[in-house]
């Protein structure tokens, strides 16, 4: 747990904060003292969770946005600066997939998961970038995904987006780190949220499958990314810049390395 209140007097802005991850971490943020903008495409989603914001004692605002036009992402910094008078903390974590083979990806779902995940997150660090830039201080914070360095089979859109976004955190991280503004990325694995469990492991051997590629033996939970999104945007993370941490159970390690160490040791038992 974070002391009460390391966050206070801070503002925040999450995309996608209406469901899952965006959503737990504008939360969390709350409970940390923030006020806490919720941008997401969705009005009536994001409006519901600026309710649940409210209801921690927080102030709140949703937008409705849709990241991949730049004119909505401009508006959006402007509502949040006009409501608060400034803004600390971004968090890009509006995202869009089509898990599906290559061959069967057509060129309007390639471009609409590039929009929004590489190009809104763009728009994103623009923006809230230069609101930070001109007051010298802020935090930025991109959700990317461990795949995002090795690819991963149905995925190349969004593995090809999120490497963009980490090339992209990395360039700001040393571009900005100077003026006052931190920009960074949380990587994270199997996350277990509503969507995952119906997107991604729908059965319980497809759950039981892709859990035996996790070191750590379970799924990730919401709070790990939000935890740390604070420490981030604490000044616990203020000597972290360009960086980005993942968060998978050490799955991007490979699990099949590990059970060749358990078969070697099994091998190579002492003799007694």
């Amino acid at each position: 747990m974070f002391r009460d209140g390391i966050l206070k007097g801070t503002v925040a802005c999450v995309t996608g904060g209406g469901t899952g991850i965006g959503k737990a971490t504008a939360l969390t943020l709350a409970r940390c003292g923030a006020d806490v903008v919720l941008a997401a495409r969705d009005a009536s989603r994001i409006e519901a969770a600026a309710a649940e914001v409210r209801a921690l004692g927080r102030r709140a605002l949703a937008v409705p946005t849709d990241v991949s036009d730049p004119a909505q992402v401009k508006r959006l910094v402007a509502a949040a600066v006009a409501e608060f008078g400034k803004l600390d903390l971004y968090v890009n974590n509006a995202a869009a997939n089509f898990i599906r083979p290559t061959r069967m990806m057509t060129p309007v779902r390639w471009k609409t998961v590039i929009d929004i995940v590489l190009n809104g997150t763009f728009y994103g660090c623009l923006e809230a970038g230069k609101h930070m830039l001109e007051r010298g201080s802020g935090s930025i914070v991109n959700i990317v995904a461990a795949y995002a360095w090795t690819g991963a089979p149905g995925l190349a859109a969004s593995a090809s987006a999120k490497a963009g976004v980490v090339t992209l955190t990395k360039s700001l991280g040393a571009e900005w780190s100077g003026a006052g503004v931190r920009v960074n990325a949380i990587a994270p694995g199997l996350i277990d949220t509503p969507q995952t469990r119906e997107r991604l492991w729908p059965t319980e051997e497809m759950r039981s499958k892709l859990l035996g590629t996790v070191p750590m033996g379970r799924f990730g939970s919401e709070a790990d990314v939000a935890n740390l999104v604070v420490y981030l945007a604490s000044p616990m993370g203020s000597y972290i810049a360009g960086e980005v941490i993942t968060a998978d159970g050490a799955q991007h390690l490979g699990k099949g390395a590990l059970d060749m160490l358990g078969e070697l040791k099994a091998v190579r038992r002492p003799r007694g």
